[in-house]
């Protein structure tokens, strides 16, 4: 006999899978009181290809609910504590970050942690079709702000907002080598050069030219941008620590130039110098500018982000393997293939 799904607050059957709404309703008004008033809804928001974000209403009230993806033991990679202590950290710096309400570590509520933030008025740019409505001005300008902001973040001191043991700097960098490599050579195993790529990418690691706090996954659509063109806030906070800088910026190259997919998902989520959009090297120049140092050795980097993505999408293709996704992640493995090339190749430009 096939057990009834979880019903919502109004004894629907109104719960996103991930998210049991009455359990999430009766453990806000014990923890929470007087946070919801009315009948709380969630909706399942789109974009993300690992935690699950839902924004949540309740009469006049918004927020977001972000918890780890179903299916997936709990990792560094899913830590929806790490994502509320460094948005709460940021909050009075000058990196935009939603405000942060309530933290939750017992899974037993909805199925696993889970953190609650403010809702920010603003739009995520992730397609051609969104981004050619700002404009080539508009569009050149998000793109250094996107920079600044990044640059901003690198020039926080840890220590100043209480993140001076968010990570380890010491040796940061080679441990992600370890890690990414590693799992490379596990979650990609039968993929044509994987072995000579890792090789290359451990032999060819460059010096940390320093440490700051990370972000761990910046690009275009992890931000906001209000309906003026400001960027509000940077989103996707759970795989931010303490280390070399460059690694966010070799990896925004990843997602701003892309890779050739004759399938179609090129990564570049509406990224197009013909709409106005700079070419990366102003961004990296812009970048040094900002932050006062050379980002040396920047090929390195992104051809070590095309491999963490390659991971990336190898994961979440294991997991839609074993039913454990919504829907639309189908073609999600059809990118790996085309970014161990992208590796590469960009290796080569060294």
């Amino acid at each position: 006999m096939a057990t009834a799904p979880p019903q919502g607050a109004s004894g629907h059957d109104e719960s996103p899978p991930g998210l049991d709404l009455r359990a999430l309703r009766s453990y806000l008004d014990r923890t929470v009181p007087g946070l919801v008033s009315g009948e709380l809804t969630a909706m399942l928001l789109a974009g993300g290809h690992s935690n699950l974000t839902f924004e949540l209403g309740a009469g006049a009230g918004r927020w977001v609910l972000r918890r780890p993806p179903l299916g997936e033991r709990p990792s560094a990679s899913h830590d929806m504590g790490r994502e509320y202590r460094v948005m709460g950290a940021l909050a009075a710096s000058d990196v935009p970050v939603p405000e942060v309400l309530h933290y939750c570590e017992d899974p037993s509520v909805i199925g696993a942690a889970f953190h609650l933030s403010a809702f920010v008025e603003g739009t995520v740019f992730r397609t051609t079709a969104q981004t050619a409505l700002l404009g080539a001005e508009r569009a050149h300008d998000v793109s250094f702000e996107l920079v600044d902001v990044l640059a901003a973040l690198h020039g926080v001191d840890p220590e100043a907002v209480g993140l001076g043991h968010f990570g380890r700097p010491a040796g940061f960098l080679q441990r992600q080598v370890a890690r990414w490599t590693g799992q490379a050579e596990d979650v990609l195993a039968g993929f044509a050069g994987v072995e000579t790529l890792v090789e290359r990418l451990r032999t060819g690691m460059p010096e940390s030219q320093g440490s700051a706090i990370v972000h761990g996954d910046y690009r275009l659509d992890n931000v906001l941008v209000s309906g003026d063109g400001r960027i509000v806030a940077v989103l996707d906070w759970e795989m931010a620590t303490l280390g070399d800088p460059l690694t966010d910026l070799g990896l925004l190259q990843c997602y701003w130039e892309g890779v050739d997919n004759p399938g179609g998902d090129g990564m570049r989520k509406g990224i197009d110098p013909a709409l106005g959009f700079p070419e990366f090297g102003e961004l990296s120049e812009r970048y040094a500018t900002r932050t006062g140092t050379e980002p040396a050795g920047l090929s390195w980097y992104a051809a070590f982000g095309y491999l963490k993505l390659a991971v990336l999408r190898g994961r979440i293709h294991r997991r839609f393997l074993e039913g454990n996704t919504p829907e639309g992640f189908e073609t999600v493995g059809d990118l790996i293939a085309p970014l161990l090339d992208q590796s590469r190749r960009t290796l080569e430009r060294r």
